[in-house]
């Protein structure tokens, strides 16, 4: 299991490629779900140029590392990778990356969109969106 916050960009399918090596876990899994959220360059009807994301330090990772246990132990999961982007971010650009394995699909799906849901419900991230009229904050999230 492993939880990471970076301000740098990421490529996801990379990440996934080295995690899954590092594993070591050939032939163990049957199953991977892969979730990327990109931003997008548009929100609540308006064009969005770029977007601060901030975080909370030591808390956000704790609270990560705590919904990726939880998962391990709700379904049967060999691992799991959750990758988050902080600081300036433009659209086009990955934002977050989970990832689950599993012996069986269901396990993996059903895992992947119960971690992603709860990240955006109730992870301490803020992002400020920076319009061509000026800057906001995002008060909330778009529904899955």
């Amino acid at each position: 299991m492993k939880v990471e916050i970076r301000e740098a960009g990421f490529e996801p399918f990379a990440e996934v490629s080295r995690y899954q090596t590092a594993m070591q876990a050939a032939g163990k899994f049957g199953a991977a779900a892969v979730f990327v959220g990109s931003m997008r360059d548009f929100n609540e009807g308006d064009t969005v140029e770029q977007m601060w994301l901030e975080h909370y330090p030591g808390m956000t990772e704790k609270y990560l590392e705590k919904i990726s246990c939880d998962a391990m132990e709700r379904w049967d999961l060999l691992d799991s990778f959750i990758l988050h982007r902080v600081g300036r971010i433009c659209p086009a650009d990955a934002i977050v990356l989970v990832a689950v394995w599993s012996a069986h699909r269901a396990a993996a799906f059903e895992a992947s969109r119960w971690l992603m849901e709860e990240l955006k419900s109730r992870a301490p991230f803020w992002k400020k969106e920076t319009l061509s009229e000026g800057e906001r904050w995002v008060a909330k999230n778009t529904p899955g």
